[in-house]
């Protein structure tokens, strides 16, 4: 079965930086768009950044410049570089595929921006 494991999520001062990093066992990420979607409490999931098989990328507008999703196909690994994160950054990120049928969701990590 497919299980998706997020990574990488933590404290950080608003301004800092972090990397989020998903992995997955019997699935390749080469071959489907995949993205990193966000949930803060009380509020719907949001879809983050998205990544084709052949690198093109797309963002939410709110982190644009600020974030960058990437994949190593060697690793079959989804990164998040998170640059100057904001307080309306905090939430439990998630990876999963961006378009066609979603895989069973992960536990997802949680990114807390203080002020």
């Amino acid at each position: 079965q497919v299980q998706m494991v997020e990574s990488g999520g933590g404290l950080v001062q608003a301004g800092g930086s972090l990397r989020l990093s998903c992995t997955a066992s019997m699935f390749r990420f080469s071959i489907r768009t995949m993205a990193w979607f966000r949930q803060a409490p009380g509020k719907q999931c949001e879809l983050v950044a998205t990544i084709t098989s052949s690198t093109d990328t797309n963002y939410e507008d709110s982190v644009k410049v600020r974030f960058t999703i990437s994949s190593d196909n060697a690793k079959n690994a989804l990164y998040l570089q998170m640059n100057s994160l904001k307080p309306e950054d905090p939430a439990v990120y998630y990876c999963n595929t961006g378009s066609g049928v979603s895989l069973p969701w992960g536990q997802g990590t949680q990114v807390t921006v203080s002020s």
